[in-house]
């Protein structure tokens, strides 16, 4: 839960709010310094009128506040493997729905906020050899002032490209099934969220299947009166037809045949329709 920071209130008495933190969990999704520092980073550079080098003059009027022991800057032996991935990409939401009180038209809604990483691994049947295979799957983009979202696109801390399926299916005993935009998911008004991705792959071999995502109980906020995109999903479809939900994070053996679908958040939209 979270809890006050008493001891920097103490240090800082010109601060007129109060600092709450949640300390490290068991769970990956700590972050460490670096990471909260360099989403920090990002979200002050992307509101800048102009391009400038990444150099560290940028943040030198800026103090970030990230105790020991946090999940903003985790300490061991805390697990961080969902810190620069997921947990950055909440750290820049936060920010920039914080910074929308004081520039509104200048800050979009929340974007997808997660990087869907999805893990699959097992025996290729054609080769006898082991393989692993990873990827992100993009998401709905926020509406921007005057601007509704891109659909099917990475936002904020990622630098992922697209998989084509055709390389996909030549490297992997992989099928992909289905590989759309996410019709709908993006969030109502002025300007309208941008749409996620219907993703569907099947595995030819029995796999090991990894999520790591987030937004699945709450989508993408809007802004300025607009309504949040849609949550993400995730199912398995069985041998026998049936279809499994899935949470966010699990990890599950998979059968020859059967196949994991992903639904990516939509971005939020932004001003009141």
């Amino acid at each position: 839960m979270a809890k006050s920071l008493g001891k920097y209130a103490k240090k800082n008495p010109e601060m007129p709010y109060t600092v709450f933190v949640i300390p490290q969990v068991q769970g990956s999704i700590n972050a460490v310094a670096a990471i909260t520092y360099s989403a920090c980073f990002y979200v002050f550079r992307c509101l800048l009128a102009e391009d400038v080098p990444a150099a560290a003059g940028l943040m030198r009027p800026i103090h970030v506040i990230a105790p020991h022991g946090t999940i903003v800057n985790a300490r061991p032996p805390a697990a961080v493997a969902g810190g620069n991935v997921e947990t950055s990409q909440r750290i820049v939401d936060v920010l920039l729905r914080a910074l929308a009180q004081a520039i509104p038209d200048r800050i979009p809604a929340a974007a997808s906020g997660t990087m869907n990483n999805l893990t699959i691994g097992g025996m290729d049947p054609r080769t006898g050899e082991p393989f692993a295979y990873y990827e992100t799957i993009a998401g709905g983009m926020g509406a921007r002032p005057g601007k509704s979202g891109v659909s099917g696109v990475h936002t904020h801390m990622t630098n992922s490209l697209n998989t084509p399926a055709e390389a996909l299916e030549y490297a992997y005993p992989l099928r992909v099934r289905r590989y759309s935009l996410r019709s709908g998911s993006g969030g109502e008004g002025k300007f309208r969220g941008g749409d996620g991705i219907v993703r569907e792959i099947e595995v030819l071999t029995d796999c090991e299947v990894t999520l790591l995502a987030d937004r699945r109980t709450r989508g993408p906020s809007g802004l300025a009166g607009a309504a949040a995109g849609a949550p993400g999903k995730a199912s398995i479809r069985r041998q026998d037809g049936s279809v499994e939900s899935m949470p966010g994070k699990f990890s599950s053996r998979l059968h020859k045949g059967e196949r994991i679908i992903i639904e990516s958040p939509g971005g939020g939209g932004w001003g009141a329709p």
